[in-house]
């Protein structure tokens, strides 16, 4: 049986990079999207050419009843044994002063209790005390959480710290039960991210600020989110591996 894995915001960047890392190694995929339906459908279509099931599904992580849908959709596919938590967005660059409550609110909802909703489901499913097969998830962080990225989006970067701090306690309650929880955070990525944003510009302008000299792809940190998936990591939870080249 192939493992099947759920990636939120598994359409374009960070996530679609993971699902092709993971069709590669042989898992069967469900794909969450939240708006961008042809570039779902894409990966999905790429993915597949590896020989595996990928259905992409449109579905807000931060609605109990569209997480629900999700995981329905994905229990007709077979039984999930992974979960990367990706979906996640900045919406506004400023101080925090000029933010929006609107924004601030949906990147709260999106980045963390999209997060927490999406795992509550998945332990429901993986935990071999509720007579799941067990599992893994990978909650996607950023180095946000720990640098707090003044002027630019501290409600991000809380959100984000939230996350690890969820991944730690997670990780701990889920141990005996056949679940690893680690989390991953990524540096400056060259994704969709900024421009969505509104600072389409922001990677070339901030990466001379990375100790390495440059922004990170996509294709560099699925192999981190892939690994902490896989068998070689059955030691490993409660870890958040950094991936942000020295940031």
């Amino acid at each position: 049986m192939r493992p099947l894995t759920i990636i939120t915001g598994g359409g374009r960047g960070i996530g679609a990079a993971t699902a092709l890392w993971l069709a590669r190694a042989g898992h069967d995929l469900v794909l969450c999207y939240r708006g961008d339906r042809g570039s779902a459908e894409q990966v999905a279509a790429e993915a597949a050419a590896h020989g595996v099931r990928c259905v992409p599904v449109r579905a807000d992580v931060s609605q109990e009843s569209d997480v629900d849908r999700l995981f329905a959709a994905a229990a007709e596919v077979g039984v999930v044994t992974g979960l990367v938590n990706n979906a996640g967005l900045t919406a506004h660059l400023a101080d925090l002063a000029d933010t929006p409550v609107s924004a601030i609110r949906q990147v709260i909802d999106v980045n963390f209790l999209g997060t927490v909703l999406c795992a509550r489901r998945a332990a429901q499913v993986m935990s071999t005390r509720r007579g799941g097969a067990g599992g893994a998830i990978v909650n996607v962080s950023s180095s946000a959480a720990t640098l707090g990225a003044p002027h630019e989006y501290v409600h991000y970067a809380g959100a984000k710290a939230a996350v690890e701090a969820f991944t730690a306690g997670l990780a701990k309650e889920l141990a005996q039960e056949g679940v690893r929880v680690n989390a991953v955070a990524p540096g400056l990525v060259r994704t969709g991210i900024h421009a969505d944003a509104g600072a389409p510009d922001r990677v070339d302008t901030t990466a001379p600020r990375v100790p390495v000299g440059r922004a990170g792809e996509p294709e560099e940190i699925a192999p981190a989110i892939g690994w902490l998936l896989g068998p070689e990591a059955t030691y490993t939870t409660g870890a958040v591996l950094r991936v942000a080249g020295g940031l």
